[in-house]
C-alpha cells in the first residue's frame, strides 16, 4: 500500500486574481465594516488565502459620511497625532473628524487592522474612500459588496 502526499498550493503573485468591489457605508457601523475591509483587502475571503502574498482585492467605498459609531464613541473617542515636536501633539474628537474629514475615519480604522508591514502598506493603498456616492473607478467594473 502506497502512501498519498498531498501538496499544499500556495499563492504567488503571478497565481492571484484582484478584484474590484463597491462598499456602501450609508447607515453601517465603523468598526464592524472596517473589520470585514481589512479581510477582503487581505485576501481572506478567499480559498487560496496566503499570509505572506497580497492576494487581496481592491476595495471602494462609498458614503463615509453616512458611517455611525456606536454608543457614546461620537463623543469620547479621540483621534490623536503627534509631530514629533514638544507640544505637538493634536486631539480630535470623533464627531468632528468625521464632519471635516469623513474619509479619515474609514482610512485609519482599516489600516490599523492590517499587519505593520511592507506588505500592510502595499494593502493599504487598494483602499479607496469617497465622501459622496460616485466614484471615479467606473471603468474597473466594481461589483457591489454587501455585509
Amino acid at each position: 500500500m502506497s502512501k498519498l502526499h498531498f501538496t499544499t498550493k500556495h499563492a504567488n503573485a503571478a497565481s492571484v486574481q484582484h478584484n474590484w468591489y463597491v462598499v456602501d457605508g450609508t447607515n453601517q457601523t465603523v468598526g464592524r465594516v472596517c473589520s470585514k475591509i481589512a479581510a477582503v483587502l487581505r485576501g481572506k475571503n478567499k480559498a487560496y488565502y496566503t499570509p505572506h502574498v497580497d492576494c487581496g482585492d481592491y476595495i471602494i467605498f462609498i458614503n463615509a459620511d453616512k458611517v455611525k459609531f456606536t454608543g457614546n464613541k461620537a463623543e469620547q473617542k479621540i483621534y490623536q497625532n503627534f509631530s514629533g515636536y514638544p507640544g505637538g501633539l493634536r486631539e480630535e474628537v470623533a464627531k468632528d473628524l468625521l464632519k471635516r474629514r469623513p474619509e479619515a475615519v474609514i482610512e485609519r480604522a482599516v489600516k490599523g487592522m492590517l499587519p505593520k508591514n511592507r506588505l500592510g502598506r502595499k494593502m493599504v493603498k487598494k483602499l479607496f474612500v469617497y465622501s459622496g456616492s460616485e466614484h471615479p473607478h467606473k471603468a474597473q467594473q466594481p461589483v457591489e459588496l454587501k455585509f
